[in-house]
Parts: C-alpha cells; sequence; structure tokens
C-alpha cells in the first residue's frame, strides 16, 4: 500500500487539565451558570476519563463530586495511580456499589446527575463548537473532500459532529459491537440521517483487554508523529482506519485526538507487566 497522510486535530491540547472529546460533552456544563447545584453525581470504571474531567469540572464549579463504581480493586487503593488518583487529588468521593443502578438513584433538586461516559444531550453544545472548528479549517485550506474519523465509545461525539458537519464522520466501536453502537446513536437521535459511518474493527476486541499489537502500534505512532495517543482507544481507531477502503481513498482525513492521556500512566504499567520485552517493531508500511 502507498504512502498515506492523515490530519490529526489535537483536542488533547485544549487545556491541561480539562481536554479531549470530555472537555467537549461538559462544555455545556462549564460555559452555564447552575447556582441551585452543590453536587455532582456520576458514575463508570473507576480509571474512566470522564471520572477525572467530571472531577475537574465540580472543581472549577465548587461543587461536590460523588462517584459511584462497582469496584475498586485493593491494589489501586493502596496505590492510587492514573485518571483515580488525579480525580481523588480533586475533591473526588467515590463510592463502592456493586450492580449500581443509575435509575434507583434519589436525585435532589441541588444535584447534577450525569450519565456514564457523558451520553448526554447537553454535549451537543460542545462538540457543535468542535464541528464549527472543523467546518472553519476546511474552508480557509480549500479542502474539498474532508473526511472526519474518531474512534467511538458511546458514540456521543461522533454523532454530534454528523449533526452537524457538512463532510462525512467515520468511527468504529471500541466497547460493545457496531449494533451496540447503532443503539448508542439512537438513543440520542432518531433521525438516523445524522448517525455516523461505522467502520467494523479486523476482529473483536474486549474493552480494557490488552493486545500486543496495539501497544505496538501505540509505540509506531508515537515514534512517526511525535504524538502520544490514547492507549485504550486510538490503537483501535487507527488500526481500523488504517486497514479500512477509506485509506486507500483520495479523501483529505482528519483523525480526532479525544485526548484521555492520563489513563496512559495505568495502561503502560499494565502492558509491562505482562510483556517485558515490548520494543517498537515496523508494524504500520503506510504511514
Amino acid at each position: 500500500m502507498g504512502q498515506k497522510s492523515f490530519l490529526v486535530k489535537r483536542d488533547d491540547l485544549l487545556h491541561k487539565h480539562f481536554s479531549g472529546n470530555k472537555a467537549r460533552k461538559f462544555h455545556y456544563f462549564l460555559y452555564n451558570d447552575f447556582p441551585n447545584i452543590t453536587t455532582l453525581i456520576s458514575h463508570g470504571s473507576n480509571q474512566s476519563n470522564a471520572m477525572y474531567s467530571l472531577s475537574v469540572l465540580a472543581k472549577l464549579k465548587n461543587w461536590n463530586f460523588i462517584y459511584f463504581v462497582d469496584h475498586i480493586p485493593s491494589f489501586l487503593k493502596n496505590n492510587p495511580c492514573g485518571n483515580y488518583k488525579y480525580a481523588l487529588q480533586n475533591g473526588m468521593q467515590i463510592i463502592e456499589q456493586k450492580d449500581f443502578d443509575p435509575n434507583k438513584l434519589h436525585i435532589k433538586d441541588s444535584s447534577l446527575f450525569m450519565s456514564e461516559g457523558g451520553a448526554l444531550k447537553e454535549a451537543e453544545f460542545g462538540i457543535e463548537i468542535l464541528a464549527q472548528e472543523i467546518e472553519e479549517y476546511k474552508k480557509e485550506n480549500n479542502i474539498t473532500d474532508l473526511k472526519v474519523f474518531l474512534p467511538s465509545g458511546t458514540g456521543t461525539t461522533a454523532l454530534f459532529l454528523q449533526k452537524h458537519l457538512s463532510c462525512e464522520v467515520l468511527t468504529c466501536p471500541c466497547v460493545g459491537d457496531s449494533e451496540y453502537l447503532k443503539k448508542q446513536f439512537f438513543v440520542l437521535e432518531h433521525n438516523e440521517t445524522f448517525h455516523p459511518t461505522i467502520l467494523t474493527p479486523q476482529k473483536k476486541y474486549h474493552f480494557g483487554k490488552l493486545y500486543k499489537e496495539h501497544y505496538l502500534l501505540w509505540e509506531k505512532l508515537k515514534e512517526q508523529t511525535n504524538i502520544e495517543f490514547d492507549l485504550l482507544y486510538d490503537p483501535i481507531g487507527w488500526s481500523t482506519l488504517l486497514h479500512s477502503n477509506i485509506a486507500t481513498q483520495n479523501s483529505t482525513i482528519l483523525y480526532i485526538h479525544q485526548g484521555g492521556l492520563l489513563g496512559n500512566e495505568t495502561m503502560i504499567q499494565r502492558y509491562h507487566h505482562k510483556w517485558k520485552d515490548l520494543a517498537i517493531q515496523p508494524l504500520i508500511k503506510y504511514f
């Protein structure tokens, strides 16, 4: 396969503590005033990027932050690291509750509840701003055939981007499969006109599981672009993109870097604990 160049939107550089797709998703809450709110409540995994971003939001807003998780490993409790560590430093109160059901929560008028991963209607506010930035870049650089790609968890960012962009948005599932991602789209938007194009990964990956080829791809990307990507979503995203027909077309492809780099701290530890011989190998031939 011949050489192919890609553009990268560096949303990881938005702000030192509030960046990436979570900053876009939660921008509505940062931008607007909520005079009656004193507490922010959410839930998810114990190393969630959203958890850390919400802890920053709560700190900026001077809110209490309560976060529910199913389980916290004893090792993590005794050796805080990554998103968990920094969210705690921001004042997060974390509560272990097995089989947590957000529908059973009694939310007071003074509390604001955020669904897991920031899959909410209000996310459209900040993502529309991102779409405007991309449209301006496209116009200023006279790009006639632009395609935007980003890997998805809930698919919220990709969905609202497609709603506000004139070009095609491509994504791939990193949590669950394509059917799961499609269902997530319908939760927020019934009009399929606004649904992004889903690319299916070459093979099925279990979310959060370690794959040696992911780490090697991540290192190769860092070597060839001088950009550090996220180790959880981006290897699946880049692998899917590079092995798709899109990579062979003449379209200009913009890859959105969605941040999440704090999570790399724990991911790198896990990778080196499992494979002590990891080193850069000639994995990609079309960068």
